[in-house]
């Protein structure tokens, strides 16, 4: 019987569908993202088991390696700009509305109230250069000059009246909501390399403010108990 050659053809494989799937994720993760502007300073926290993420609804100090202090606060810019005002009066200051624009867009920022003005006339680059050039102490949160408490307790009072807002209208919209939930988190992040000192002395600002709900932000590492 003869034998049947079957005829060689080489494979050809349609990547096409899955090119068109990659293209969709890369689009949907693009549109999902959410983006924000980079801390003023950087902060490298000590590591923890501890899995708890940053609440949205946040207000942040952060405590660089040399001890300076950094304020910043969530929420839209009727939230900063509201903070700034009050802090204008409280040290009778006046801001042009360009430095209140650029103030809402801060992440974050650690300086007087005396420089503040300056601070925000600089570009975002220049602002970075004057934290890392050390042309600023940060913001004073001694008990001569505590600045930080301020900034705190207003910030706090703007987040509260937006946390409102927002629970009213989650109700309205006939949705289930806990009013703890929209309450302002408050989250301290210590640069590993800082002397405790530092820490506490930010601790003791939320302490007389009665306001110890207080977070702490690590790094996550395993948890030993995962382990085998």
């Amino acid at each position: 019987m003869p034998k049947i050659n079957m005829p060689k053809s080489t494979p050809s494989i349609d990547m096409t569908p899955m090119v068109d799937l990659a293209f969709l994720l890369v689009t949907f993760f693009m549109l999902s993202a959410n983006f924000r502007s980079n801390d003023i300073v950087q902060v490298d926290t000590p590591s923890s088991i501890s899995d708890k993420a940053i609440p949205e609804n946040v207000i942040m100090v952060s405590v660089d390696k040399g001890g300076r202090v950094f304020f910043g606060i969530s929420g839209n810019e009727s939230v900063k700009t509201n903070l700034l005002a009050n802090m204008a009066s409280k040290y009778k200051m006046q801001f042009t509305n360009e430095q209140v624009k650029a103030f809402t867009s801060l992440t974050n920022f650690g300086c007087t109230m005396q420089e503040l003005p300056g601070f925000l006339n600089l570009s975002a680059e220049e602002r970075k250069e004057f934290v890392s050039e050390g042309k600023t102490a940060g913001i004073p949160s001694d008990s001569t000059n505590n600045q930080l408490k301020d900034w705190i307790y207003y910030g706090n009072v703007e987040a509260l009246a937006a946390g409102e807002v927002a629970y009213l209208a989650a109700l309205d919209k006939g949705l289930k909501a806990e009013v703890n939930e929209f309450k302002p988190k408050f989250v301290l992040k210590v640069d590993g390399k800082a002397v405790y000192l530092y820490a506490k002395q930010v601790i003791d600002v939320f302490r007389d403010l009665n306001l110890n709900n207080l977070n702490f932000v690590t790094s996550l590492e395993q948890d030993p108990r995962t382990t085998l």
